[in-house]
């Protein structure tokens, strides 16, 4: 997984099993890898690159992923049957047809000698869905036992069953907030909540943000990161007040829209997984919000999307369902992911 926070690249070694039509699952190795300052600089601009410089980019860091998971497989003595790769997302505009994950397959397959599955939005997106969110089909699968599914990454979604089907839907911009304006303090992410505890909540700022267009739309709907920068920005930005405030403020502005997601269908446990999970202040916010959570071990927080994306590759090599039109709202459920092989 390489997620829109660019904390870096996550790797998770799993295993999964079949017993009576029920998956069970085990992490049995995991690590991050992160991105060097030149590397998160240019995912950073990939958006403005040209055609040319985004080929590149996209090849190069396949190539990257390929070279970081053999390394992987060495230092912990694995074989793994496949590579699931997510790749990094650059464009994300299914209301125009299209999406774009980048990290050519074709490298990560013949770098790592491990065949492998990519580009697994882009046949639900030519099928009029939405490419998003990818995750809940594994939530049904392996997580069963909870209500919802939430995971706090630079975008915040949750999944639950409703009426005998899996819905899905990205809630906001989460981490990617956060992040964006860490960094102008000198901090890749507000760790432990340090500028964020410090400062007090904007009202007026906390209002707009939430009457952001998107957030009255109805599921199935997705979040990109372009429509992030040109929508939520701005609207901060023009708030002449401490980037502590704006932070208090975007962390209330998460709870609130997460709390408004959990009412929209009923009280439940709440898996939570995502860098979130490690956010203090924000996981108060949600606790005095009453939303009965529950916080997992530390792997799962980090490499969930990792596993189930692993699953997606699983199902996509058993050539099985992997992508839920209740979800993403596409005219027919599909298998998504191009497979390349090593040899």
């Amino acid at each position: 997984m390489s997620g829109t926070s660019l904390d870096g690249l996550d790797i998770a070694y799993c295993q999964f099993k079949r017993t009576a039509n029920k998956w069970t699952y085990q992490i049995l190795e995991s690590e991050v890898v992160e991105y060097d300052k030149d590397l998160k600089d240019k995912l950073s601009n990939s958006v403005n690159l040209s055609g040319l410089e985004l080929t590149k980019l996209s090849n190069d860091l396949g190539y990257f992923f390929g070279t970081k998971v053999k390394e992987f497989c060495k230092i912990n003595k694995i074989n793994p049957l496949l590579i699931a790769s997510h790749g990094h997302t650059v464009f994300h505009q299914p209301e125009n047809g299209f999406t774009l994950q980048i990290g050519n397959g074709a490298n990560i397959a013949t770098k790592a000698g491990i065949d492998t599955v990519c580009d697994f939005r882009t046949v639900d997106v030519a099928l009029g869905g939405q490419g998003a969110p990818l995750v809940p089909i594994g939530d049904e699968l392996l997580f069963s036992e909870y209500k919802y599914c939430l995971n706090i990454g630079g975008i915040a979604n949750i999944s639950t069953n409703h009426n005998g089907q899996r819905i899905a839907w990205d809630i906001c911009p989460a981490n990617m907030l956060l992040n964006h304006y860490s960094k102008i303090l000198g901090y890749d992410y507000d760790k432990d909540a340090m500028f964020s505890n410090k400062g007090k909540i904007e009202p007026k700022l906390l209002n707009e943000l939430i009457s952001i267009s998107y957030h009255k739309q109805k599921p199935p709907k997705s979040l990109g990161y372009e429509y992030v920068f040109a929508q939520y920005i701005p609207i901060i930005d023009k708030y002449n007040c401490s980037i502590e405030n704006k932070m208090a403020t975007i962390v209330k502005f998460i709870a609130v829209m997460i709390k408004e997601a959990y009412d929209n269908f009923g009280s439940g446990k709440v898996l939570i997984s995502g860098g979130g999970a490690f956010h203090p202040l924000l996981i108060k916010s949600l606790k005095e919000k009453n939303i009965n959570i529950y916080i997992p071990d530390n792997k799962t927080i980090a490499f969930k999307e990792a596993l189930i994306f692993a699953f997606l590759g699983l199902l996509r090599k058993l050539e099985e369902t992997n992508t839920l039109k209740s979800v993403t709202g596409a005219e027919r459920d599909s298998i998504g992911g191009v497979i390349y092989l090593s040899k």
